[in-house]
């Protein structure tokens, strides 16, 4: 069997979807700024949990059946950009709105975090996500959600667990890997 982790689609597909997710980022911040600033990291995983069910739903209910017809993928988009922005919150402390090329700066800074903790991961486990479903990457996302909402109840204190940060960087690449898949498969 062929050593599959250093496959180098990895490193190219991983930037194009961090591309898709990027260009939204910036489209949304020249249309709202960065309001977002406001929010406490509580509440932004309050909101990617919303956009972790409704994937969920649209799974189990399939799209046609929606009374929004958008996909899953915008929806996964937003689980990426949500997590980047609970990073930065986590580190800057909710305030004041800052410019939108310091948001871009800071974005970046933990998109490629994030990127490289995949990296690392996906040489150990060998490309496994290659072979799982994107259901399963939704599953896993709203246990993370689920975790960093227990950790948040208890003031970000564990007492052997990573902490809220590190469960965003998961979620992050699980969302990612997620929108791979789904480019693959069309």
């Amino acid at each position: 069997m062929s050593n599959q982790s250093s496959n180098p689609d990895t490193l190219k597909e991983f930037k194009t979807a961090i591309g898709s997710c990027r260009e939204v980022f910036e489209k949304k911040l020249k249309d709202y700024g960065t309001s977002w600033r406001i929010m406490r990291p509580s509440s932004l995983t309050d909101q990617i949990y919303i956009k972790a069910r409704r994937i969920r739903t649209i799974e189990e209910k399939g799209e046609e059946n929606l009374k929004v017809k958008e996909g899953i993928k915008p929806e996964f988009i937003g689980i990426v950009n949500y997590c980047a922005i609970a990073l930065i919150q986590l580190r800057l402390g909710p305030g004041f709105p800052i410019g939108i090329e310091e948001a871009l700066r800071l974005y970046d800074e933990e998109i490629d975090s994030s990127t490289s903790l995949m990296l690392n991961k996906n040489h150990d486990y060998d490309e496994a996500w290659r072979q799982m479903r994107v259901s399963s990457f939704t599953d896993i996302i709203l246990q993370k959600l689920l975790r960093t909402k227990e950790i948040e109840n208890h003031d970000g204190k564990t007492l052997i667990s990573e902490g809220v940060d590190a469960n965003y960087r998961d979620m992050i690449n699980y969302a990612l890997f997620a929108l791979i898949k789904l480019v693959n498969e069309q």
